[in-house]
């Protein structure tokens, strides 16, 4: 996390730390930080408003909370269509559903770690209320063709929420070009803190009966801000994109994050490219997903060594300093379709905006070391 978004929690708590609307000065600065942060959230995704973004205590939460307000407006038979790809967190909310007779079906996952979507258009139909779909695999770094499942939901009259944790720190986010009524991310994924963030459609959260007291304010984004909101960590929130936005140039914040961006995806892309060559060459090493010829890809990389589970190959990996993941990453369905869960999973490793090569070439040094 960088400097300066612990600057901005510590700062919070040090000058304000009070709940908002409140008639004194600290509250009302804890008003004007929340209304600064959404326009800020609203100009990271390209929302049409700030009063699109609402916060939560994370994606997880949030797509909870929004999976039971849609459900009371579903009757039995009913379709909601999920992939085999995605993070269950994009999962399990809408699966819930069947104990009210909702139907759930699945786009198949192919072996290349891409969606089906001639299965897609079979499983969109006139019964499909919502489809949900990640934006970027956490686990292989596929980028899925979101304008295809707009379309596909558009022509049945379907709600297309999408799934952007993990492609938000490697990609520009633009919801309108993307057309989707709802998006799901996480601060803590683009140098911020845990903080789940929700972005609906102008006026479509209104619409959507989800769980909330009496007291608090009955419209967007709020009526899904269950609670006392974490100031502090959405005070880091806008210091994360603040963060990101220095990175690039430009006379607004949308152009600065535009630049920074187109920045970021040409670092990131070499070196994972890079690091994707070496494994390449060790013998005995499994890659999953799309080759990086395939510019729309996200720098995560996923892979298995013969010799090795992967919990052994990412522990001999620590004792050399280098972080590596183990497992299934919570995209526990991709992993059974690709009939990994006996095999411990697979070692992942991803690149963020402060990896440099000289860490690339060490860690494929390691890698040959340990098959060695």
């Amino acid at each position: 996390m960088p400097a300066v978004v612990i600057d901005a929690i510590s700062n919070y708590y040090w000058t304000a730390n009070a709940n908002t609307h409140g008639q004194f000065v600290t509250s009302h600065e804890t008003d004007e930080l929340m209304a600064k942060t959404r326009e800020r959230c609203a100009s990271f995704l390209n929302a049409e408003r700030a009063d699109c973004i609402s916060f939560g205590q994370n994606m997880t939460t949030l797509c909870f909370s929004l999976s039971r307000g849609i459900g009371r407006m579903l009757k039995p038979g009913d379709e909601i269509v999920i992939t085999q790809l995605d993070h269950e967190a994009n999962r399990g909310p809408w699966l819930t559903l069947q104990n009210r007779g909702v139907v759930v079906r699945e786009i198949h996952l192919l072996p290349d770690g891409t969606l089906d979507y001639e299965d897609a258009a079979i499983k969109i139909n006139k019964k499909t209320k919502l489809v949900a779909a990640g934006l970027a695999s956490n686990m292989l770094g596929t980028v899925n063709n979101i304008p295809l499942l707009r379309t596909l939901s558009s022509d049945v009259g379907a709600w297309l929420l999408v799934d952007a944790v993990h492609s938000t720190p490697h990609f520009l986010t633009d919801v309108q070009f993307l057309g989707c009524d709802f998006l799901l991310c996480s601060a803590y994924k683009f140098y911020g803190p845990h903080v789940g963030i929700l972005y609906s459609k102008p006026g479509l959260l209104a619409q959507v009966p989800v769980d909330r007291l009496r007291v608090q304010e009955q419209r967007p984004p709020y009526m899904i801000e269950t609670g006392t909101l974490n100031h502090a960590a959405i005070a880091g929130v806008s210091a994360a994109i603040d963060f990101i936005a220095s990175l690039g140039n430009g006379s607004t914040l949308r152009i600065q994050l535009e630049n920074a961006f187109a920045q970021i995806r040409k670092h990131e892309f070499f070196l994972a490219q890079k690091l994707w060559n070496e494994l390449k060459s060790i013998p005995g090493t499994t890659l999953y997903g799309q080759d990086f010829d395939n510019t729309l890809r996200a720098p995560t990389i996923a892979f298995t060594l013969d010799r090795m589970g992967a919990e052994s190959v990412c522990r001999s990996l620590a004792a050399k300093g280098i972080f590596a993941w183990d497992g299934h990453f919570y995209a526990i369905r991709a992993a059974e379709i690709l009939d990994l869960p006996d095999k411990g999973g697979v070692i992942r490793m991803g690149v963020v905006v402060y990896n440099t090569m000289e860490e690339i070439e060490y860690v494929a040094e390691q890698l040959e070391s340990i098959m060695n």
